[in-house]
């Protein structure tokens, strides 16, 4: 793979941001942002163990797709201060995704703010993502392709990037957000995954409060090199292609996929990754 690495600043203003970023859709990592924050001092892992302890979290972890789950269907659950005691002992797959801060625990909205870049932040949508060492997404892109800012917390975390226009060499699956699932992204078989060759991309490792932008649809690998977490805002996708996709995602894509797993069940599922590879090969040959 052909990976650039993001363009890292120390602050950036509004207008430099949409300019040299935002407009040409360019991923950046911007590195004190958020120091008056307060979250910037106080969020850690025993701080969320303090504030959110008795929440039943849901967890995912990397277990291939399975026909009889739902779409973002969690794998377990578990209390909040079992898990950060599960994340301090010893490595764990399990991860938290798409935790709602403000609906699970409001006082933690009073430590952080909704900064202006420019674009209108839906303010209703805050969420977290906590990790074990080592643990990690799938490759995939967020359903309605909007641009998210990353905040990170606590830890270390890598992160691989790709844009929309690499879709045809990232063995994407039909019919679904994910690539093959088979793929370490981290270490990729370029034998077995040829297509990767040609994929460019970006990375980056985020440290404690720092933002990683992602422009509209990116696609993103995330890893925990040690245990931490994050918080994601975003903004809806300007570029109207893009909204249609994502429109499309949520009223089509979704269901027609739920109706298909229950129809054919595993069958599904195993055809979807077949036809990954099938048509990524089918775009090398000459």
């Amino acid at each position: 793979m052909k990976l650039e690495e993001v363009t890292r600043i120390t602050t950036i203003s509004r207008e430099a941001f949409l300019n040299d970023f935002f407009r040409p859709q360019r991923p950046v990592v911007i590195e004190k942002a958020i120091t008056s924050w307060p979250a910037y001092s106080k969020w850690n892992l025993d701080y969320m163990r303090q504030v959110a302890g008795d929440k039943i979290v849901p967890l995912y972890d990397d277990r291939p797709v399975d026909h009889r789950e739902g779409f973002n269907e969690p794998h377990a659950k578990m209390r909040m201060d079992d898990y950060i005691d599960l994340l301090k002992r010893e490595p764990t797959r399990y991860r938290i995704f798409l935790w709602n801060i403000l609906k699970e625990v409001p006082r933690l909205q009073d430590d952080f703010e909704f900064p202006d870049f420019g674009l209108k932040l839906m303010k209703g949508l805050p969420m977290l993502f906590f990790g074990g060492r080592d643990s990690y997404t799938f490759m995939h892109y967020d359903i309605d392709l909007a641009n998210i800012f990353h905040f990170h917390f606590d830890g270390v975390k890598e992160c691989i990037l790709f844009p929309q226009s690499e879709n045809n060499v990232l063995y994407k699956v039909p019919h679904s957000l994910i690539t093959h699932e088979g793929i370490d992204f981290s270490d990729p078989d370029l034998n077995k995954w040829p297509a990767l060759r040609n994929a460019r991309g970006f990375r980056t490792r985020l440290g404690h409060g720092e933002v990683l932008y992602m422009p509209e649809g990116y696609w993103h690998y995330m890893r925990y090199v040690t245990p931490g977490f994050s918080m994601s805002l975003r903004a809806i996708a300007r570029n109207p292609a893009n909204l249609g996709k994502a429109v499309y995602n949520l009223l089509v894509m979704r269901n027609y996929d739920n109706l298909m797993r229950r129809l054919r069940g595993q069958q599904w599922i195993d055809w979807k990754n077949q036809q990954a590879i099938a048509r990524t090969h089918k775009m090398l040959s000459p």
